[in-house]
């Protein structure tokens, strides 16, 4: 299972579009050095977007959970978890290392509106307040405690909590070590944005 920022991860998909169609434009009307030095901007934006958009998931595995970070990629396999936790971030620790996970992140707003459903579902509330209140269907018993174990907690928590329960559940099934790696895309991508940098610092000084 894949767990990224949705939002994020669509916001970069439709930079790429926008800069592909953009880039076309430059090749096929641009005049040198203007194309060169716009499309350099297009080429930086485009790493950032993709090492901090588009890159960055937590997978879970039958065998353990993968991290990629901006330019890490971390593999956990689970009977090395010890323990997950949450607060700006969902951190995974495996023996010393501390493994931080880029997305999905809980922001201040998504963890403000999971206390207020926290504490609306403490209270018994229903329905709308006003002069005209309505009543919400009478849920089951399943989905009143469903409704309950989740109040509070972002997708952050939830992600955190799959993550537990996959550990516990395969700690004796799987082996080996614990790796990091630096991310070969992601080099490859700065190496890129950085020649077409200094080309165009080049063509420009001509």
């Amino acid at each position: 299972m894949t767990y990224r920022s949705t939002m994020a991860w669509i916001f970069g998909w439709v930079w790429v579009v926008f800069a592909v169609l953009n880039t076309a434009d430059l090749i096929i009307r641009g005049t040198m050095p203007v194309a060169l030095v716009v499309g350099s901007v297009l080429g930086v934006i485009t790493f950032l977007v993709f090492v901090l958009s588009l890159r960055p998931a937590t997978i879970t595995e039958e065998t353990g959970v993968r991290v990629r970070n901006p330019f890490r990629n971390v593999f956990l396999p689970w009977h090395t978890v010890d323990d997950v936790e949450v607060s700006n971030a969902i951190t995974i620790k495996a023996g010393e290392l501390r493994v931080r996970c880029w997305t999905p992140q809980p922001s201040a707003r998504e963890r403000a509106k999971a206390v207020r459903q926290a504490g609306s579902s403490r209270s018994g509330r229903s329905g709308r307040s006003g002069r005209y209140p309505t009543s919400e269907p009478v849920r089951s018993k399943g989905e009143r405690a469903a409704a309950e174990a989740l109040a509070g907690r972002t997708h952050a928590d939830w992600v955190a909590e799959q993550i537990r329960e996959l550990a516990g559940r395969n700690k004796r099934k799987t082996g080996g070590e614990a790796t990091v790696t630096w991310s070969p895309s992601a080099i490859a991508a700065a190496a890129a944005a950085g020649a077409l940098v200094i080309a165009a610092v080049i063509a420009a000084s001509l």
